[in-house]
């Protein structure tokens, strides 16, 4: 399982955009011995984030699914607020960010990367 966009998948990303900011949901599985990759990845990312005015919104650990389909077990989960579409592809194309994508990539087995946009009302 693929654990990075492609650039098709960006190109669909933006594509697709109704416009406005975007929380993009992150359900991580670790590999064995992955997180402290995966932490050191989000000690680097912060100045990438700062830089489109993106910010935290949640990160926990996962615990016990309630209800979910099997293989649906996810280590931990991660909310980022982006202002707009194109800031998280302006940051994911920067050259400086893609020297630090590799602790991503090498700390996961499995991700899901799921744009969500706030409701009206």
């Amino acid at each position: 399982m693929t654990v990075d966009p492609t650039g098709q998948d960006l190109k669909r990303l933006l594509d697709e955009d109704p416009g406005g900011e975007v929380v993009m949901l992150n359900l991580l599985r670790f590999k064995d011995g992955g997180r402290p990759g995966y932490d050191a990845y989000a000690r680097e990312i912060v100045p990438f984030l700062e830089r489109v005015g993106a910010s935290l919104v949640y990160l926990g650990d996962c615990s016990t699914p309630l209800v979910a389909p099997a293989g649906h077990d996810w280590d931990a989960v991660l909310l980022v607020r982006y202002p707009s579409r194109q800031a998280f592809c302006a940051m994911v194309a920067d050259p400086e960010y893609q020297g630090i994508t590799h602790l991503r990539t090498e700390a996961l087995e499995a991700a899901v990367l799921q744009p969500t946009a706030p409701r009206a009302g």
